[in-house]
């Protein structure tokens, strides 16, 4: 059979799903990726087929937007004004941003490239005739073209947030614009409306959905790269995995960058530390320390198993990473899905949560210490990766796609 997959320009968004996708091309079947320009390089380092046909919509953009909002409405946390939404510059006030600039911006930014995916996810699925089509919350031209043109879909989640949300806070996350997508006669397009979903959190995590789930062994993939040769040497201390997001800075502001901070608070342990971030973030932490590493674009799948422990942001791709391979986590959610990601991890009693609004090195440590050196947290965090491990593997979950194609 065809499969036609359409991503958003987020790569963490979509890797969850290419186990998934290998599982399709692996039983023989045809597997296109419909993305942005930006993701084409990244697909076919994957092993997949991209077709580039959508345009770029500006996810940092609509993150900066929501920031300024709640700015407005007394909501932000921090003590510095949120970015300028369109050029990420800091803002001495969110005044800066104005009405007409909204506007424009909106229409430039999210009208226009949503209306134009729609279409072009369309145009793509008439021409490539498929006989499935998956999606990621953040790209519902899949759902779209599936309903135009009369075959199956399936939206396949990227972590904890599911797509029947009653939390406000966490609905938000997954809310998608598609005011344009009226005209095409599909009906009301919105994650809500969804018939089937492939769901790779194991259950602790509890998404909410109210379609039928469709349960996956989430299979950590984080990029290709290799794998350094002193990876392979066993630590000779616990060993800390430090992740920063490489799109907090982008969203948040440089004063949302909390890995000096982290920093700061592993000092005072006995423990080898391990900071993993972007190539950009990386050239800006100037840490001597002994024992401390900085490293770029490593990815964790292949880090996390020697770890006793992570300290992350809360962004679902490190998080479900470390729930695969059962590591203790220590959560500094900063906005976005994070809270809610990071609140539902430490509900399972595998994780501490210590918001990073609110965090100082003393919180960091102390958590740190907790999930290192208390047995309940290594408890739970393993508890975690046998429910994954009870899953299907995305290969066993092929035959069940199938049958949805074929209903």
């Amino acid at each position: 059979m065809r499969v036609m997959c359409t991503v958003s320009a987020w790569p963490t968004h979509w890797y969850p799903m290419v186990a998934v996708l290998w599982g399709l091309q692996a039983a023989g079947h045809q597997v296109a990726v419909v993305c942005p320009p930006s993701q084409a390089a990244p697909v076919t380092r994957a092993g997949l087929t991209p077709a580039p046909v959508l345009a770029e919509l500006d996810i940092a953009f609509l993150a900066r937007l929501r920031n300024v909002f709640d700015a407005q409405a007394g909501a932000w946390p921090y003590d510095w004004p949120p970015p300028h939404p369109v050029t990420g510059a800091p803002m001495k006030a969110v005044a800066e941003f104005g009405y007409a600039e909204f506007t424009r911006a909106g229409a430039e930014k999210i009208a226009r490239p949503v209306a134009r995916n729609g279409r072009a996810a369309i145009a793509f699925a008439r021409e490539y005739r498929p006989d499935l089509v998956l999606h990621e919350p953040l790209a519902m031209e899949g759902l779209l073209a599936a309903r135009v043109v009369g075959v199956a879909s399936a939206v396949h989640l990227w972590g904890p947030i599911g797509t029947h949300e009653r939390d406000p806070a966490a609905a938000s996350v997954v809310e998608y614009p598609v005011g344009s997508f009226a005209p095409h006669g599909a009906g009301a397009v919105a994650l809500d409306t969804v018939g089937h979903v492939i769901d790779p959190c194991p259950e602790p995590l509890g998404p909410v959905v109210d379609a039928e789930r469709l349960a996956v062994r989430y299979t950590p993939y984080n990029g290709p790269e290799e794998v350094p040769a002193w990876l392979l040497d066993p630590p000779t201390r616990p060993r800390v995995a430090v992740v920063w997001g490489t799109s907090l800075t982008a969203m948040y502001g440089p004063g949302s960058f909390a890995v000096p901070l982290i920093l700061d608070a592993l000092a005072g342990l006995d423990v080898e530390v391990v900071v993993c971030t972007s190539a950009r973030d990386a050239a800006g932490v100037r840490y001597t320390r002994p024992g401390v590493r900085v490293v770029a674009e490593l990815p964790l799948h292949l880090l996390l198993p020697t770890c006793a422990a992570v300290v992350h942001h809360g962004g679902a791709g490190c998080l479900m990473t470390a729930v695969a391979t059962g590591v203790p986590q220590v959560v500094l959610p900063t906005g976005m899905d994070q809270p809610v990601n990071a609140a539902r991890l430490a509900a399972t009693g595998a994780a501490i949560s210590v918001p990073r609004a609110g965090a100082d090195p003393e919180a960091v440590r102390a958590a740190v210490a907790a999930v290192v050196g208390e047995p309940s947290y290594r408890a739970a965090a393993a508890a975690l990766r046998r429910s994954n491990d009870d899953r299907g593997t995305p290969a066993e979950l092929v035959g069940g796609l199938e049958k949805l194609a074929a209903r």
